[in-house]
């Protein structure tokens, strides 16, 4: 089967065609430009992906699609109107991908989400699941929340296999974000307050999640289906930074602090969120996509946080 992967070059993209052609599947990569040869990976120039992206090429010959390009979250959205601006990709640059796929006679299309769809944080002990009302929170999470819905309306309509993942925060080696400064931070063995947090989050590693899509993607049962993805142990942010500090082989250096003080220090710095991602819990279940298709992630979370810390300190190729 020919796999048509939307977003290759991205942190989740890349490791995911790897892992394809590693299990020697036949890989299509829809990229905004071609930029030549790139291996045993065919690229197709898709241009900007909104609702007049011309998918013709892209998916002829395709039996999947997996879908990740997408106009990401930020902390400080600076556009005009961030709403408009993240359904012009998230939600109809999604639908027009569909309903070119389901002419196309795609048999099935992996559509990568968000937790965010079902909110921001859980209770200590209360975990996400697929049968939760949805509760987004930001014009992101509304915009994959949107597209979700409509997806499922196309599959209706036309046939076209749809299956939904919602991953929680994604890490691995080449992260970006929120996450690579926290990297910086433990590797400039800063001190840092979050010695006597004691929230869970749960995360996933970029491999895990490369494997839980490509299950996704040909599991007979997963038709229809959202499937919420975790590494399946969860952490509190102090744990964390002490795990990423050990694969870098540097100290932690934590500190305790009340966590009334750090979120006030964050209200008057103007970083309540990022402040509420380092203090809240978030977990996930994911004890559906491993009852129904049996899928088990390949990696511990203590092998995918050390492998992420030495990729920090000792990058690919240097």
């Amino acid at each position: 089967m020919k796999y048509l992967v939307t977003g290759p070059g991205g942190f989740v993209g890349k490791p995911l065609c790897a892992e394809l052609l590693r299990r020697g599947q036949s890989v299509r990569a829809a990229v905004r430009a071609a930029d030549g040869p790139t291996g045993k990976t065919e690229q197709v120039a898709v241009g900007r992906i909104d609702g007049a992206t011309d998918w013709a090429t892209a998916l002829h010959g395709v039996g999947a699609v997996i879908h990740l390009a997408a106009r990401v979250h930020v902390m400080s959205d600076t556009a005009a109107d961030p709403l408009a601006e993240f359904l012009e990709v998230n939600l109809h640059g999604t639908i027009n991908l569909a309903r070119q796929a389901a002419r196309a006679g795609v048999k099935r299309l992996v559509y990568v989400s968000s937790i965010k769809v079902n909110g921001e944080a859980t209770r200590n002990g209360q975990k996400f699941s697929e049968a939760d009302p949805p509760a987004p929170q930001d014009p992101y999470a509304v915009s994959k929340r949107e597209a979700e819905q409509e997806l499922r309306r196309i599959a209706r309509e036309t046939g076209l296999e749809v299956v939904i993942v919602r991953p929680p925060l994604v890490y691995g080696p080449g992260v970006k974000g929120n996450f690579a400064q926290m990297l910086n931070v433990v590797a400039g063995r800063i001190p840092l307050p979050f010695a006597s947090v004691c929230n869970y989050r749960s995360l996933i590693y970029v491999g895990n999640l490369a494997d839980a899509l490509i299950v996704c993607a040909t599991h007979p049962a997963a038709t229809g289906q959202t499937y919420l993805v975790c590494d399946g142990e969860d952490i509190s942010t102090s744990g964390l930074l002490r795990q990423l500090a050990g694969g870098m082989g540097v100290p932690s250096r934590l500190f305790p602090c009340p966590a009334a003080l750090l979120r006030l220090a964050g209200k008057l710095a103007g970083k309540s969120q990022q402040m509420g991602r380092l203090l809240d819990s978030l977990q996930v279940d994911d004890g559906k996509i491993r009852r129904e298709l049996n899928w088990h992630p390949p990696f511990s979370l203590d092998q995918g946080l050390r492998a992420t810390g030495r990729s920090w300190i000792a990058p690919e190729g240097s």
